[in-house]
């Protein structure tokens, strides 16, 4: 037995594993990753064996690039990125939901279009997204599809994240915007943005997509979760035990927790913009039933090799680590 003691003390003694996350928006996402920032700052990862180191990138692309080249372990970036990268090489695989919804919003410029009333009004304008051919875009193409508008009758520029979005609409370069920033709230305070779509909400995506559409996700490849799985699930566990403390914590808890440099410079502009995605925020961490489905669906209109790849939706993600973490919470 006393020649276990040694043994047994270099086990607990053990530190966390480093898992190196690329955070897609980085802070300026901060409501998107939200359930991954509170598993963070309330230390939920380390107590289970992973010490999480945050890698920030502009975008949910390059943060999916760095995952694919083994800069980083796990990406946190929009499910749809998990989707789009099946059936080709490196594709990666959600283990855990943060929302579920994109929270992304179409919102027409006041000064440019002062009398807007349906999307019939943005023909001949110039719609800002912030990658081509990503969910924002898909989603404003869906929009006037169903309004009757071709996509040919309206022009996209790429405005890239939420500061320069906010920039090309106040030069004029762009009279309305598909976006998912918070810092649109800002001027939808001001005044300067109408928001006419809006899929922080279950019934506004219900309303766009026509079913559940997931949102941001923590995606691996899956040679990381078949050879790390104890590290995956404590991901998970950190990640829905976020999301458990999420369901009942106050506004001001929240903005307790969270770092200064994610409030967007001003706490009340902040506790609005979480206010609108309260209700996007996974309950467990689960993909809802038909959520790759209708995600495919959406994205196929600009990407149709999405339909010959419908089989390899079941590859995009697995709900194993979730389920465990939502038994072990009760999320």
């Amino acid at each position: 037995m006393a020649g276990l003691l040694p043994t047994l003390w270099a086990r607990a003694a053990a530190p966390p594993a480093r898992v190196r996350v690329a955070v897609g928006g980085g802070e300026g996402q901060a409501l998107r990753h939200l359930p991954l920032t509170v598993a963070t700052q309330l230390d939920y990862f380390r107590p289970k064996g992973v010490d999480v180191t945050w890698l920030s990138y502009p975008n949910d692309a390059l943060a999916l690039q760095a995952v694919q080249e083994g800069v980083a372990d796990v990406g946190a970036m929009g499910f749809e990125q998990a989707l789009r990268s099946q059936g080709r090489s490196q594709a990666v695989r959600s283990l855990v939901l943060q929302a579920r919804t994109p929270q992304l919003v179409l919102a027409v410029s006041t000064r440019a279009l002062p009398h807007y009333r349906t999307p019939q009004d943005l023909r001949r304008c110039k719609i800002g997204v912030d990658e081509w051919g990503g969910l924002a875009h898909a989603m404003a193409c869906r929009v006037l599809e169903q309004a009757g508008v071709g996509m040919q009758e309206v022009g996209f520029v790429v405005v890239g994240d939420g500061v320069q979005a906010v920039a090309a609409l106040r030069a004029g370069k762009v009279q309305a915007l598909c976006h998912g920033a918070p810092v649109l709230a800002r001027l939808e305070r001001s005044r300067e943005l109408r928001m006419v779509y809006d899929t922080r909400s279950l019934a506004g995506a219900q309303a766009v997509f026509g079913g559940s559409l997931p949102g941001s996700c923590l995606a691996a490849l899956p040679q990381f979760l078949q050879t790390y799985p104890a590290r995956a699930q404590s991901l998970a566990d950190g990640v829905v035990h976020a999301l458990k403390w999420l369901q009942t914590a106050a506004p001001a808890d929240i903005v307790k927790v969270i770092p200064a440099e994610s409030l967007m410079g001003d706490r009340r502009l902040f506790l609005a913009a979480l206010d609108r995605v309260r209700e996007s925020i996974s309950p467990d961490g689960l993909v809802p039933e038909g959520g790759a489905l209708t995600a495919a669906k959406t994205l196929a209109m600009l990407d149709p090799t999405l339909d010959a790849r419908r089989s390899l939706l079941a590859r995009a993600y697995t709900q194993e680590f979730a389920r465990k973490a939502k038994q072990q919470f009760s999320a």
